[in-house]
């Protein structure tokens, strides 16, 4: 490619990145069959990181038009040539292979690029890209630690990149819908006193990955790329390959099952609130995995102030049973409650028994669909159960009609093309996310944390 074509591609999305912040959320996902032709609206896409998690992205955005994956890298070379390949055999074109990522970024003329490498790595390589030129969509959480989230934030804003985190319900239009029209315009719960969210996993998808040593990265690799961190010197190559498959189970590499899966849902209540949370208190333990240095199973209750009063938030991330319903959010209000889920089998709407306003009006307009009436034990206190059924452009029937994470990378992928603003740009993102940093000391120290401006600011 010539420099002069370079130039106008980038200086074409570049105006378009610029004009997409004026847009409103809703614009059209992707181009037309005629737009993305054009050669100069085509984009360039790396991959940093090309494990389980790259695959789950590569799926939901391999029929999204108009990108051409031009480059991979990943220092473990069985899943460097695995994503290689999948895109050759698709695409037809072998993508630049790199184990460095700094090498691929100078060599490569990249428009966007998606990070899925382990938490650690997220703010280094979030913020090389962005000095690079390149917009970004990064996995949440964004670091392992708030200084790095916080230094992913000021790239972002140094070099007037796009930064998209993998909150992906955000762009989730059952959640869209649910959020803007039935709570926020139609006041289906009244007011919002309570919420309640969990992921419960069984012990047989908790434990330990187990890899062939003989296709994992040596031990210079190892730790030139850090998997030492917090334990320089002191460990052997078996030590230094489990902390690479299981990087999630040590503090100095993650933040646990809170920042790995509660994430997404804490990340909801702060969504729908529209505020953050003014403190947490929390309750962890070891009780089952005892050699692990995170806990097993934690609990945590924020206290919110919103508008219409106080509010408290418990969720629960458990690795030792899937009980109790596996994962799901609940807003539960004077008059309703929207349980809420990716899953449509985990989401319901109760009307309460006692609320004086009528669903009726939903039930025609084809908003909700009545499954249960009439009097239950409760007396005036009983419940009646509703589904949400909301028009065919919000409804994700079985679920989802796309990947769960599809959505949110044409979101992404609007917004560089100047045709929306971004469901979840880092600011907005690491301002929810910041409360999550405080769970496992809370939790660790028995004690509750009132929120100061230092816990939470961007």
């Amino acid at each position: 490619m010539s420099e002069e074509t370079k130039t106008n591609r980038r200086d074409f999305l570049r105006k378009g990145s610029v004009a997409g912040a004026g847009l409103v959320l809703g614009a059209p996902a992707i181009l037309s069959a005629e737009a993305k032709n054009a050669p100069s609206d085509e984009l360039r896409v790396g991959f940093i990181g090309c494990g389980k998690q790259h695959e789950v992205l590569f799926d939901a955005m391999k029929n999204i038009p108009g990108m051409r994956y031009t480059a991979v890298a990943d220092i473990m070379k069985n899943r460097l040539g695995g994503s290689a390949s999948r895109i050759k055999n698709m695409f037809g074109d072998m993508p630049g292979r790199y184990f460095d990522v700094e090498e691929m970024l100078e060599k490569e003329d990249l428009d966007v690029v998606f990070i899925t490498t382990p938490d650690f790595w997220h703010a280094p390589h979030t913020v090389m890209a962005l000095e690079a030129g390149c917009h970004v969509y990064c996995e949440k959480m964004m670091s392992d630690t708030l200084e790095g989230a916080r230094s992913m934030v000021a790239a972002m804003d140094r070099t007037g990149k796009l930064l998209q985190i993998g909150h992906q319900r955000r762009s989730n239009p059952r959640y869209q819908f649910t959020l803007d029209y039935l709570i926020n315009q139609e006041k289906i719960c009244g007011q919002i006193v309570n919420m309640n969210g969990q992921w419960n996993r069984a012990v047989g998808s908790s434990q330990d990955i187990s890899v062939k040593e003989s296709i994992l990265p040596d031990e210079k690799t190892l730790l030139k790329y850090g998997f030492d961190k917090g334990q320089e010197g002191k460990l052997s190559l078996s030590d230094l390959r489990h902390r690479f498959v299981n990087w999630r189970l040590y503090k100095d590499l993650s933040g646990g099952p809170i920042s790995d899966l509660g994430a997404h849902q804490i990340d909801i209540f702060n969504w729908f609130m529209g505020t953050q949370p003014k403190s947490v208190m929390a309750s962890g333990g070891r009780n089952h995995f005892k050699s692990r240095e995170h806990f097993d199973n934690v609990m945590c209750v924020f206290e919110y102030d919103t508008p219409e009063g106080g509010a408290r938030a418990f969720y629960q991330v458990l690795t030792t049973t899937s009980a109790g319903g596996g994962y799901y959010e609940s807003f539960m209000g004077t008059e309703g409650t929207v349980e809420i889920s990716e899953r449509a089998a985990y989401t319901n709407i109760y009307r309460e028994g006692g609320c004086d306003r009528s669903w009726d009006p939903l039930v025609q307009r084809g908003i909700l669909k009545k499954v249960a009436s009439g009097q239950a034990a409760g007396g005036s206190d009983a419940i009646a159960s509703y589904e949400s059924a909301p028009p065919d452009q919000f409804e994700l029937p079985g679920g989802l009609s796309k990947p769960p994470h599809q959505p949110h990378i044409e979101n992404f992928v609007a917004a560089v093309r100047g045709q929306a603003k971004l469901t979840c740009d880092g600011r907005h993102a690491l301002e929810s996310e910041a409360p999550i940093y405080w769970v496992n000391p809370a939790a660790e120290n028995s004690e509750t944390i009132h929120f100061t401006d230092e816990h939470l600011h961007v």
